[in-house]
Protein backbone atom coordinates (compact mmCIF):
# COMPACT_ATOMS: atom_id res chain seq x y z
CA UNK A 1 0.00 0.00 0.00
CA UNK A 2 1.33 3.70 -0.40
CA UNK A 3 1.92 3.92 3.05
CA UNK A 4 3.13 1.31 4.72
CA UNK A 5 5.01 -0.11 1.83
CA UNK A 6 7.96 2.00 3.49
CA UNK A 7 7.41 1.06 6.92
CA UNK A 8 10.24 -1.05 7.69
CA UNK A 9 13.22 -1.44 9.87
CA UNK A 10 15.14 0.51 7.20
CA UNK A 11 13.33 3.45 7.19
CA UNK A 12 12.96 3.85 10.77
CA UNK A 13 11.18 7.20 12.12
CA UNK A 14 14.57 8.82 13.06
CA UNK A 15 15.87 8.72 9.51
CA UNK A 16 13.17 10.59 8.61
CA UNK A 17 14.15 13.35 11.27
CA UNK A 18 17.65 13.40 9.97
CA UNK A 19 16.32 13.64 6.36
CA UNK A 20 14.11 16.68 7.35
CA UNK A 21 17.04 18.22 8.95
CA UNK A 22 19.48 17.69 5.60
CA UNK A 23 16.58 18.99 3.39
CA UNK A 24 16.05 22.50 5.65
CA UNK A 25 19.61 23.49 5.42
CA UNK A 26 19.47 22.71 1.32
CA UNK A 27 16.20 25.32 1.83
CA UNK A 28 18.58 27.73 4.01
CA UNK A 29 21.49 27.30 1.51
CA UNK A 30 18.61 28.60 -1.40
CA UNK A 31 18.11 31.30 0.79
CA UNK A 32 21.49 32.68 0.68
CA UNK A 33 20.83 34.84 -2.69
CA UNK A 34 17.81 36.33 -1.23
CA UNK A 35 20.06 37.31 1.87
CA UNK A 36 22.39 38.68 0.20
CA UNK A 37 20.72 40.71 -2.04
CA UNK A 38 18.32 42.15 0.99
CA UNK A 39 20.94 43.11 2.84
CA UNK A 40 23.67 46.04 3.22
CA UNK A 41 22.71 48.81 0.70
CA UNK A 42 18.44 47.28 0.21
CA UNK A 43 18.24 46.87 3.73
CA UNK A 44 19.45 50.59 4.82
CA UNK A 45 17.02 51.73 2.17
CA UNK A 46 14.56 50.03 3.73
CA UNK A 47 15.25 51.27 7.51
CA UNK A 48 16.48 48.13 8.58
CA UNK A 49 13.39 46.18 7.83
CA UNK A 50 13.81 43.33 5.52
CA UNK A 51 10.04 42.38 4.42
CA UNK A 52 10.23 46.22 2.94
CA UNK A 53 13.77 45.56 1.57
CA UNK A 54 12.24 42.49 -0.01
CA UNK A 55 9.13 44.59 -1.62
CA UNK A 56 11.35 47.53 -2.48
CA UNK A 57 13.05 44.92 -5.90
CA UNK A 58 11.58 44.07 -9.04
CA UNK A 59 8.63 41.96 -8.42
CA UNK A 60 9.95 39.50 -10.74
CA UNK A 61 13.69 39.43 -9.31
CA UNK A 62 11.39 39.22 -5.96
CA UNK A 63 9.81 35.84 -7.02
CA UNK A 64 12.68 34.31 -8.56
CA UNK A 65 14.51 35.04 -4.98
CA UNK A 66 11.49 33.81 -3.49
CA UNK A 67 11.21 30.33 -5.23
CA UNK A 68 15.15 29.35 -5.54
CA UNK A 69 15.07 27.65 -1.69
CA UNK A 70 12.22 25.59 -3.06
CA UNK A 71 14.69 24.28 -6.32
CA UNK A 72 17.58 24.10 -3.67
CA UNK A 73 15.40 22.10 -1.10
CA UNK A 74 14.29 19.83 -3.85
CA UNK A 75 17.63 19.16 -4.87
CA UNK A 76 18.49 17.87 -0.91
CA UNK A 77 14.60 16.14 -1.01
CA UNK A 78 16.25 14.18 -3.97
CA UNK A 79 19.34 12.94 -2.09
CA UNK A 80 17.78 12.07 0.81
CA UNK A 81 15.25 9.96 -0.90
CA UNK A 82 17.83 8.50 -3.07
CA UNK A 83 20.91 7.92 -0.61
CA UNK A 84 19.69 8.47 2.86
CA UNK A 85 16.39 5.76 2.10
CA UNK A 86 17.91 4.22 -0.95
CA UNK A 87 14.39 4.63 -2.12
CA UNK A 88 12.94 6.44 -5.36
CA UNK A 89 10.81 9.07 -5.71
CA UNK A 90 7.80 6.82 -6.84
CA UNK A 91 8.00 5.26 -3.24
CA UNK A 92 6.98 8.53 -1.51
CA UNK A 93 4.66 9.71 -4.39
CA UNK A 94 2.46 6.70 -5.77
CA UNK A 95 1.43 3.28 -5.26
CA UNK A 96 1.05 2.42 -9.18
CA UNK A 97 3.01 1.22 -11.22
CA UNK A 98 4.14 4.76 -12.47
CA UNK A 99 3.32 8.34 -11.80
CA UNK A 100 0.09 9.11 -13.22
CA UNK A 101 0.50 11.55 -15.09
CA UNK A 102 -2.73 11.89 -16.47
CA UNK A 103 -4.32 12.15 -13.16
CA UNK A 104 -2.30 15.80 -12.41
CA UNK A 105 -2.91 17.20 -15.43
CA UNK A 106 -6.66 16.68 -14.88
CA UNK A 107 -6.77 18.12 -11.34
CA UNK A 108 -4.67 20.97 -12.77
CA UNK A 109 -7.02 21.79 -15.46
CA UNK A 110 -9.90 20.54 -12.84
CA UNK A 111 -8.76 23.30 -10.17
CA UNK A 112 -7.37 25.67 -13.27
CA UNK A 113 -10.99 26.00 -14.34
CA UNK A 114 -12.94 26.43 -11.05
CA UNK A 115 -10.38 29.54 -10.47
CA UNK A 116 -10.91 31.19 -13.53
CA UNK A 117 -14.61 30.78 -13.52
CA UNK A 118 -14.67 32.18 -10.10
CA UNK A 119 -12.58 34.94 -10.91
CA UNK A 120 -14.04 35.69 -14.40
CA UNK A 121 -17.88 35.52 -11.89
CA UNK A 122 -16.39 37.93 -9.39
CA UNK A 123 -15.00 40.60 -11.76
CA UNK A 124 -18.33 40.84 -13.25
CA UNK A 125 -20.15 41.23 -10.04
CA UNK A 126 -17.28 43.25 -8.47
CA UNK A 127 -15.51 44.99 -10.91
CA UNK A 128 -14.53 48.02 -8.83
CA UNK A 129 -12.58 45.45 -6.31
CA UNK A 130 -9.76 44.60 -9.58
CA UNK A 131 -7.13 46.53 -10.71
CA UNK A 132 -5.78 46.06 -15.03
CA UNK A 133 -2.04 45.49 -14.24
CA UNK A 134 -1.49 44.05 -17.63
CA UNK A 135 2.35 45.08 -18.93
CA UNK A 136 3.83 42.91 -21.59
CA UNK A 137 7.13 42.41 -20.86
CA UNK A 138 7.23 41.90 -17.00
CA UNK A 139 4.34 39.24 -17.67
CA UNK A 140 6.28 37.85 -20.27
CA UNK A 141 9.18 37.66 -17.40
CA UNK A 142 6.88 36.40 -15.44
CA UNK A 143 5.47 33.80 -17.28
CA UNK A 144 8.43 32.33 -18.19
CA UNK A 145 9.75 32.30 -14.57
CA UNK A 146 6.37 30.77 -13.44
CA UNK A 147 6.04 27.89 -15.70
CA UNK A 148 9.43 27.17 -14.92
CA UNK A 149 9.89 27.47 -11.05
CA UNK A 150 6.45 27.33 -9.68
CA UNK A 151 5.76 23.57 -10.52
CA UNK A 152 9.27 23.22 -8.57
CA UNK A 153 8.08 24.95 -5.74
CA UNK A 154 4.21 22.94 -5.57
CA UNK A 155 6.10 19.65 -5.88
CA UNK A 156 8.99 20.48 -3.40
CA UNK A 157 5.77 21.20 -0.86
CA UNK A 158 3.80 18.52 -2.04
CA UNK A 159 6.81 15.51 -2.43
CA UNK A 160 7.81 17.12 1.52
CA UNK A 161 3.92 17.06 2.74
CA UNK A 162 2.22 14.57 0.93
CA UNK A 163 4.83 12.59 0.67
CA UNK A 164 8.22 12.03 2.38
CA UNK A 165 6.78 13.56 5.60
CA UNK A 166 3.04 11.79 5.43
CA UNK A 167 5.42 8.39 5.23
CA UNK A 168 7.73 9.51 8.24
CA UNK A 169 4.86 9.97 10.31
CA UNK A 170 2.88 6.79 9.49
CA UNK A 171 6.17 4.95 10.33
CA UNK A 172 5.96 6.11 13.70
CA UNK A 173 2.44 6.27 14.53
CA UNK A 174 1.11 3.46 12.20
CA UNK A 175 -2.33 5.59 11.38
CA UNK A 176 -2.81 7.69 8.18
CA UNK A 177 -5.02 9.22 10.18
CA UNK A 178 -2.77 11.09 12.68
CA UNK A 179 0.20 11.21 9.96
CA UNK A 180 -2.56 13.56 8.42
CA UNK A 181 -2.99 15.69 11.37
CA UNK A 182 0.31 16.26 11.87
CA UNK A 183 1.46 17.22 8.61
CA UNK A 184 -1.31 19.39 8.06
CA UNK A 185 -0.74 21.13 11.11
CA UNK A 186 3.28 21.74 10.29
CA UNK A 187 1.87 22.66 6.50
CA UNK A 188 -0.29 25.12 7.86
CA UNK A 189 1.73 26.57 10.73
CA UNK A 190 4.62 27.27 8.52
CA UNK A 191 2.85 29.62 6.47
CA UNK A 192 2.31 31.87 10.11
CA UNK A 193 5.06 34.28 8.54
CA UNK A 194 3.29 35.32 5.41
CA UNK A 195 1.84 38.71 5.02
CA UNK A 196 -1.59 37.52 4.37
CA UNK A 197 -1.95 36.59 8.81
CA UNK A 198 -0.45 40.18 9.15
CA UNK A 199 -3.32 41.68 7.08
CA UNK A 200 -6.48 39.15 7.95
CA UNK A 201 -5.18 37.68 11.58
CA UNK A 202 -4.06 34.47 12.80
CA UNK A 203 -7.57 33.15 11.64
CA UNK A 204 -5.87 32.55 8.19
CA UNK A 205 -4.08 29.44 9.70
CA UNK A 206 -7.18 27.85 9.52
CA UNK A 207 -7.45 27.91 5.62
CA UNK A 208 -3.59 26.86 5.30
CA UNK A 209 -4.36 24.07 7.81
CA UNK A 210 -7.60 23.03 6.15
CA UNK A 211 -5.55 22.70 2.98
CA UNK A 212 -3.57 20.40 4.17
CA UNK A 213 -6.21 18.34 5.54
CA UNK A 214 -8.10 18.14 2.27
CA UNK A 215 -4.63 17.75 0.03
CA UNK A 216 -3.74 15.08 2.66
CA UNK A 217 -6.67 13.51 2.34
CA UNK A 218 -6.81 13.68 -1.12
CA UNK A 219 -3.82 11.12 -1.39
CA UNK A 220 -4.86 8.99 1.45
CA UNK A 221 -7.83 8.23 -0.37
CA UNK A 222 -6.05 7.54 -3.92
CA UNK A 223 -2.84 6.72 -3.23
CA UNK A 224 -0.75 9.00 -4.16
CA UNK A 225 0.35 12.73 -4.37
CA UNK A 226 -0.94 13.46 -8.43
CA UNK A 227 -4.50 14.72 -7.75
CA UNK A 228 -2.76 16.48 -5.15
CA UNK A 229 0.35 17.83 -7.09
CA UNK A 230 -2.09 19.10 -9.70
CA UNK A 231 -3.97 20.91 -7.38
CA UNK A 232 -1.19 22.62 -5.59
CA UNK A 233 0.65 23.82 -9.28
CA UNK A 234 -2.39 24.90 -10.59
CA UNK A 235 -3.11 27.19 -7.54
CA UNK A 236 0.33 28.68 -7.33
CA UNK A 237 0.70 29.44 -11.15
CA UNK A 238 -2.83 31.00 -11.25
CA UNK A 239 -2.19 33.03 -8.23
CA UNK A 240 1.15 34.21 -10.02
CA UNK A 241 0.25 35.08 -13.34
CA UNK A 242 -3.72 36.04 -13.37
CA UNK A 243 -4.06 37.97 -9.76
CA UNK A 244 -2.02 39.43 -6.69
CA UNK A 245 -2.60 41.75 -4.26
CA UNK A 246 -0.09 43.65 -1.91
CA UNK A 247 -0.95 41.72 1.19
CA UNK A 248 -0.35 38.53 -0.04
CA UNK A 249 3.41 36.51 -0.60
CA UNK A 250 3.59 36.14 -3.73
CA UNK A 251 4.08 39.61 -5.29
CA UNK A 252 3.56 39.64 -9.04
CA UNK A 253 3.32 41.41 -12.47
CA UNK A 254 -0.08 39.53 -12.69
CA UNK A 255 -2.90 40.36 -14.76
CA UNK A 256 -5.02 42.15 -12.10
CA UNK A 257 -4.43 43.17 -8.90
CA UNK A 258 -6.67 42.82 -5.85
CA UNK A 259 -7.46 45.66 -4.68
CA UNK A 260 -10.43 44.67 -2.07
CA UNK A 261 -10.29 44.11 1.66
CA UNK A 262 -10.15 40.19 2.04
CA UNK A 263 -12.74 38.63 4.33
CA UNK A 264 -12.70 35.84 6.62
CA UNK A 265 -15.74 34.48 4.85
CA UNK A 266 -14.42 34.81 1.03
CA UNK A 267 -10.15 33.98 2.26
CA UNK A 268 -11.21 30.97 4.43
CA UNK A 269 -14.88 29.68 4.89
CA UNK A 270 -15.95 29.97 0.93
CA UNK A 271 -12.55 27.40 -0.04
CA UNK A 272 -13.04 24.80 2.71
CA UNK A 273 -16.86 24.66 2.98
CA UNK A 274 -17.70 24.87 -0.58
CA UNK A 275 -14.55 24.63 -3.54
CA UNK A 276 -12.86 22.45 -1.69
CA UNK A 277 -16.09 19.34 -1.29
CA UNK A 278 -16.52 20.15 -4.94
CA UNK A 279 -13.20 19.55 -6.34
CA UNK A 280 -13.27 15.79 -4.02
CA UNK A 281 -16.88 15.37 -5.22
CA UNK A 282 -15.42 15.67 -8.83
CA UNK A 283 -12.17 13.22 -8.72
CA UNK A 284 -13.76 10.80 -6.27
CA UNK A 285 -16.42 9.89 -8.95
CA UNK A 286 -14.16 9.81 -12.41
CA UNK A 287 -11.68 8.07 -10.56
CA UNK A 288 -14.07 5.96 -8.22
CA UNK A 289 -12.93 6.88 -4.85
CA UNK A 290 -13.74 5.04 -2.11
CA UNK A 291 -13.65 3.41 1.12
CA UNK A 292 -12.64 6.47 2.46
CA UNK A 293 -13.01 5.77 5.98
CA UNK A 294 -10.97 2.76 6.48
CA UNK A 295 -7.60 4.40 4.14
CA UNK A 296 -7.85 6.91 6.95
CA UNK A 297 -8.35 5.48 9.70
CA UNK A 298 -6.41 1.80 8.77
CA UNK A 299 -4.57 2.61 5.23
Amino acid sequence: MFLNENQSTKNPFWMYLVGSFIIIVFSIIGQLPLSYVISSQNLMEAGGDPILALRNLNKNFQLFLLLIPSVIGFLGLILVVYKLHEKSLKSVSTSRKNFDWQRMFFAFFLWGLITILLLIGDYLFNPSDYQWNFKLLPFLILFIISITLIPIQASFEEYIFRGYLLHGFTSFFSKPWMSLVMTSLIFGCLHISNPEVEKIGYGILIYYIGTGFFLGILTIIDRGIELALGFHIANNLLISLLLTSSWTAFQTESIFLDISEPSIEFEIIFPLLVLYPIFLFIVSKKYNLSNWKNKLLTN
